[in-house]
This record gives structure tokens, C-alpha cells and sequence, in this order.
């Protein structure tokens, strides 16, 4: 995949959206890419130029280094031994620009690595090993089920209950966050993948398997006492001040799957104790001092990969191309902003 300028990706993956719900409409096959964010803004609220999940963030540049074990594994120029230089972001999970840094709620990490010969590879992750839907169209109808009753501006309970009780899938990442302390800085949170990926080395052979970002530093997280003082909002400057003293760092690790492992899925990881292996340490170098920097348009879509590295067929992964154009399409309109 190869590097545009923001304005002219921006108009190429609109048209792609155009493209895909064309084909929606006369093949019934990938939903419409306008009505998924369209659902996005009636359940969760509309803010205007922000991303519509993951709103709150803040961008920061780094560098990645690959090992050699990473090289046997595939041929891509990431792992090429050499510093690559990645846009990075951080954000915390929801559309709103005000959300709470000292909540159990979702981290994201994502990370856009500037390969040689104008290659790319995007890849959004979360601080939790599962995704909350298996399907897109499981992951639509979840939103729609959280949609807020115009009389109460609450979900309705009963219609909550209902797709809880058909889908109980959907609860295992609220569970696992609600089951964490709040993460004590952007920096001291694992960060998962969550989708499968195969890696193909120089004889053409591919190993499939599911990452993990972990902070060199270790994860540290907070007591209710602690969030409770630490405020609603500290993430920024906290991660400020550790880049600012060369603090930030995370391993690039990579777990093989085994035969039978399912890696297809987004709420299935795989099980304890599979062989894992480092790919690289990613090194935050700068942070961006405003609410500017260079990730602000970049979509971070998770099909844009160099080569040496494919995706799974997991169903959530080309879903994700279309609604991300969509919404950076009104984004643009609107004045982007994330802070």
C-alpha cells in the first residue's frame, strides 16, 4: 500500500465507501459503511470533528526496531533491523471528546509505520484482548440496541437485556475492563491486537497469530483512590512528561497460533501458553504539544499492510475500511479535532 497526501487519500477512500455501499445496496452483502456511523452518532452521541470512537486522543512519533526473530518470520521492511519511523496514537475508548481518563474504559493504541518505498502499515489496538462483536453485523446491532430511547435519553432496559441474553459474546470486553484497575498512563496498559494475522517469511511460508503491545516499563495501574484524585483529565500530560524523560516503550510481541487455534475471530484469542515471540520495540520519541499532529486524518485502517504480512478472515477487518472513510469524510467537513 502506498502513501498519498491527506486530502487525496481522503477522496480515495470516500470513493471507496461510495463503491461498497453501492455494492450494499444491490448485493445485500457488507452493510452501509453511512448507516454504521450514522448509528455510531444516534447511540453514542454526534461531536463535531471528532472520530467517531476513540475521539479523545493525542498524537506522538516514534520508532521501530525489528529483531531477527521477527525477520524469519516475515519479509517485511519493518523488520528490517532498521529505526521506522511510526505515527502513533493514543485515545481513550467512546465518542466523546470529554470522556473521563480515570474510568474503566477501553485504551486504544493506534500506529501507522512509514515503510521504505512509500510502503504503510496501520493497525488499531485496544487494552483488551477481545473486540466487543464478532460480526459487523453482530457489532451494528449491539449499537443499535444501546440507541437511547428519545423519551428517557437512556437505552431502553428490556432491549439491552434481549440482545445481551442472544449474544453473550458482547459482554466479555466490558467484563474484562471492568475486572481492571484504571490504567495509570496511556504508557502502562497492554494493547492487543485482537485479530488474527499471518506473517510470511522469504520461503513463502505463513504463521498466523495475534500480537501484543507491552510496555517495557511494566503495566501499572491506579486504585479507585488514586483515578478518583488523578481527575478527569491526566493521560495528556502524563504521557508528556514520560516521553519528555525517554520512559515509553513497548514490545512488539507476536503469539503463535497452532492448528485448530481460532484465529478468525476478534472475541476468541488464543489459548494460554502459545510460543510467543518478540517482532521489535516500538520507542516513543515527541508528543504532539496541541491538539494537532500528524495522526489527526490518518484512518489507522487495519487493511493496510506491507508486504509480508496478511490478514485473517476474520469478518471485522475489510468491515472496518468504509465506515473509517466515512466518518474522516465528515471529520474533514466538520474540522477535525481530538482534544
Amino acid at each position: 500500500m502506498y502513501r498519498f497526501s491527506n486530502t487525496a487519500y481522503a477522496v480515495a477512500v470516500v470513493l471507496f465507501a461510495s463503491a461498497t455501499t453501492a455494492h450494499a445496496q444491490t448485493d445485500k452483502l457488507p452493510l452501509d459503511p453511512n448507516a454504521f456511523v450514522n448509528q455510531f452518532e444516534a447511540t453514542f452521541g454526534k461531536f463535531e470533528g471528532a472520530r467517531r470512537s476513540g475521539a479523545k486522543g493525542i498524537c506522538a512519533m516514534g520508532e521501530f526496531v525489528g529483531t531477527a526473530d521477527a525477520r524469519s518470520l516475515s519479509v517485511s521492511s519493518a523488520f528490517s533491523g532498521k529505526p521506522v519511523p511510526v505515527v502513533v496514537r493514543f485515545s481513550v475508548g467512546g465518542a466523546n471528546l470529554k470522556a473521563p481518563d480515570n474510568s474503566r474504559t477501553q485504551r486504544n493504541l493506534a500506529l501507522q509505520f512509514d515503510l521504505p518505498n512509500g510502503e504503510q502499515w496501520m493497525m488499531g489496538n485496544i487494552s483488551a484482548p477481545v473486540f466487543g462483536a464478532a460480526t459487523p453485523e453482530q457489532f451494528f446491532a449491539l449499537l443499535a440496541s444501546r440507541q437511547p430511547d428519545p423519551a428517557t435519553k437512556a437505552p431502553d432496559p428490556a432491549k439491552v437485556k434481549a440482545f445481551n441474553d442472544a449474544n453473550p459474546e458482547v459482554l466479555l470486553l466490558p467484563k474484562y475492563l471492568a475486572s481492571q484497575p484504571v490504567p495509570a498512563s496511556f504508557a502502562s496498559v497492554n494493547y492487543w491486537g485482537v485479530h488474527g494475522f499471518g506473517f510470511t517469511n522469504a520461503a513463502g511460508v505463513t504463521q498466523f497469530g495475534k500480537w501484543i503491545f507491552e510496555p517495557v516499563a511494566g503495566v501499572q495501574g491506579l486504585s479507585d483512590e488514586e483515578a478518583k484524585a488523578k481527575g478527569a483529565n491526566f493521560l495528556f500530560d502524563d504521557l508528556r512528561q514520560r516521553v519528555k524523560e525517554g520512559k515509553v516503550a513497548f514490545n512488539f510481541n507476536l503469539e503463535l497460533a497452532q492448528p485448530g487455534d481460532k484465529i478468525d475471530s476478534a472475541i476468541t484469542p488464543l489459548p494460554e501458553g502459545r510460543k510467543k515471540v518478540n517482532l521489535g520495540q516500538l520507542k516513543l520519541l515527541s508528543v504532539s504539544e496541541d491538539g494537532g499532529g500528524a495522526c489527526l486524518n490518518v484512518t489507522f485502517n487495519p487493511m493496510v499492510m506491507p508486504k509480508g504480512v496478511v490478514a485473517s478472515a476474520d469478518p471485522l477487518l475489510p468491515a472496518r475500511a468504509a465506515p473509517y472513510a466515512v466518518s474522516l469524510g465528515r471529520r474533514l467537513t466538520e474540522g477535525s479535532k481530538q482534544q
